[in-house]
């Protein structure tokens, strides 16, 4: 080595031999106290300087050089980085040049190990692991000033496909710069920008640079309320044979103009498969034009209009839509309160799409002629894994029972039925239906009065519902026998898989009840949360049941949140719990009396 630091120094431009010679710096020994890696930053600045004057100079020592780590190992003698930076082969790419050339032409390798740590400590300062294919900058409170150094350094991000900038409400109106360098990043395919506050400049420079991400796949806008009325200036830079597969733009106060605006890129979409647009209410407005392009996307598997003011007139134009989308998995249409009575005549293509999996029509005000329509229709889609009619009030009191059709559906997993008014006849009908669905994993039967006293019915069912994780009882009027027949449940192992139990606002359990629930809530091994909150208006002591619900805690393993809002301690009662609290160190949220939780 000393051999060759003498040779480097003899070829070396006379400033390295100078600096050798001169006591005056110190180095008395001359190269033989340099180390190699300051010789080599000190013959790159010459040679940098050489380039800047446009001689272009490359010596064997850089190309040793260029060879080795920061480290001084040989590459691909180096462990595995989290981030390669390296250039993706090409055929048409011109052949390779020699290490000093690439670096000239394009970024120096010292350009691309400085690129490299400046990523890293960007990620670091904001918590986050540095990845080179995903940029999950979610929820980390950007910054202008954040944004503009992101934006230079996607030019050391090459590989990059994923970047989500959400919940970051700071950076609306300093979207620019980063599209402007989106170009190096070409490979983007997922780009989420969830409640950024976006503007209307900011949209428009999105869409300026779609041309620059053609691979790109997802757009979720979502909660950027002042892009309404101005999508537009997006949708039109979408061009023909776009590859975006999900769309999604949540709440963002669209107007009907809007929906027009989504109807014509309907056109040039071709390969969606997601559509999401809930929480628009003025979309409803345009939702026959929206309707009518939905032929152009075949492969849609997922349609969301969650409280868009679908009318009536809405959902007849969607149903002559559904003759095309066969491929359909789920379908949202809740919360569209004007849509009563529109599946009267809008329902006949709907019996069509028999790979639906997801059928939401809660807060839809059905009527009865709509139930009469629907009891025909869903027995039909024989993918239905979940469904959701609740607070549509007409279902219960239906003479028609829709319930006792879901027998026909083997492979539903959840059933929510909250609020639906059940009356002691509809429910027999569900509990009988519940007999022939062995997939069922959830089941809601919230607020319907009728369930207390009456559950009964529904025992044989959840005997056989071997794989149930959910059960939500809250505010069904449940009595002690209710509660005992849980308890005979849990004691011969048939709700063995509960990983959830919702038994609040039944205040009219007694405290003989509970104790004898109680007694068996250690046969649920994998229940993570249970709920035996009191209503809003009311007060209650807790029974002397309440050792026994401690004593079962520490052997339920799987268990992680007691809700027992507004039950009241006695002195005792506290002092079981400190003893309980210092004595287990399993982290259990325990939340009562409304506003205080203690961590167990």
């Amino acid at each position: 080595m000393t051999a060759w630091l003498e040779q480097i120094a003899t070829a070396s431009p006379p400033i390295l031999q100078e600096t050798a010679q001169d006591p005056q710096n110190g180095y008395e020994e001359g190269l033989l106290k340099r180390s190699p890696f300051h010789l080599f930053m000190t013959q790159i600045q010459r040679i940098k300087s050489s380039v800047g004057k446009g001689k272009h100079q490359h010596s064997s020592v850089i190309q040793f050089f260029s060879d080795l780590d920061p480290g001084g190992k040989k590459k691909g003698e180096t462990e595995e980085e989290e981030i390669d930076l390296s250039r993706p082969n090409n055929q048409n790419e011109k052949p390779t040049l020699p290490a000093s050339a690439e670096v000239s032409h394009n970024i120096s390798e010292t350009d691309l190990v400085s690129g490299k740590w400046k990523v890293k400590q960007f990620m670091k300062k904001l918590g986050k692991k540095p990845n080179s294919k995903n940029m999950d900058l979610n929820n980390c409170a950007l910054n202008e000033t954040d944004l503009m150094e992101l934006s230079g350094l996607l030019l050391f991000l090459p590989e990059l496909e994923e970047i989500n900038l959400s919940w970051n409400d700071c950076i609306g109106g300093t979207l620019k710069p980063l599209t402007l360098q989106l170009h190096h990043v070409n490979k983007l395919k997922s780009l989420r920008l969830n409640n950024c506050s976006l503007t209307a400049e900011d949209i428009a420079s999105l869409g300026e640079a779609l041309e620059i991400i053609p691979f790109l796949e997802e757009l979720d806008l979502s909660w950027n309320t002042n892009i309404g009325g101005k999508l537009s200036l997006l949708t039109k830079k979408i061009q023909k044979g776009s590859k975006i597969k999900i769309l999604k733009v949540i709440d963002c106060n669209l107007a009907a103009k809007d929906g027009e605006s989504l109807a014509q890129i309907l056109n040039v979409i071709h390969h969606l498969k997601v559509l999401d647009l809930s929480i628009n209410q003025k979309i409803g407005c345009s939702l026959k034009s929206i309707a009518q392009e939905l032929k152009n996307v075949p492969g849609l598997e997922e349609l969301n209009l969650h409280m868009c003011g679908v009318k009536k007139d809405g959902l007849q134009s969607l149903d002559t839509a559904f003759q095309y989308l066969l491929e359909l998995r789920k379908l949202d249409l809740s919360c569209n309160r004007e849509i009563g009575r529109g599946f009267e005549d809008s329902a006949a293509h709907l019996a069509n799409l028999k790979d639906l999996e997801v059928l939401d029509l809660h807060q839809c005000c059905v009527t009865e002629e709509d139930l009469a329509v629907l009891t025909q229709v869903i027995p039909l889609l024989s993918s239905l894994q979940e469904l959701n009619l609740s607070s549509n009030k007409n279902i219960g009191m239906s003479l028609d029972h829709l319930l006792s059709r879901l027998r026909f559906l083997p492979k539903l997993k959840s059933v929510i039925i909250s609020n639906c008014s059940l009356q002691k006849a509809s429910f027999a009908s569900l509990a009988d239906a519940a007999l022939h669905l062995p997939e069922l994993e959830i089941l809601d039967l919230s607020w319907n009065k009728c369930v207390g006293g009456n559950l009964k019915l529904l025992l044989e069912a959840l005997k056989l519902a071997t794989k149930i994780r959910v059960l939500i009882l809250s505010s069904c009027n449940l009595a002690a026998g209710d509660l005992a027949l849980l308890a005979l449940l849990m004691r011969t192992g048939h709700l063995a898989k509960l990983q959830k139990l919702d038994l609040s606002y039944n205040d009219t359990v007694c405290d003989e009840g509970w104790a004898t629930f109680y007694q068996d809530l250690a046969e649920l091994k994998e229940l993570s949360e249970l709920d035996v909150s009191l209503r809003p208006s009311s007060c209650r002591d807790c029974g002397m049941w309440f050792g026994k619900l401690l004593t079962a805690l520490p052997e339920m393993p799987a268990f992680t949140e007691l809700g027992m809002q507004r039950w009241v301690f006695s002195g005792a009662q506290q002092k079981q719990l400190e003893y309980f609290n210092r004595d287990n160190t399993r982290n259990v949220r325990f939340d009562y009396r409304g506003q205080v939780s203690v961590s167990l």
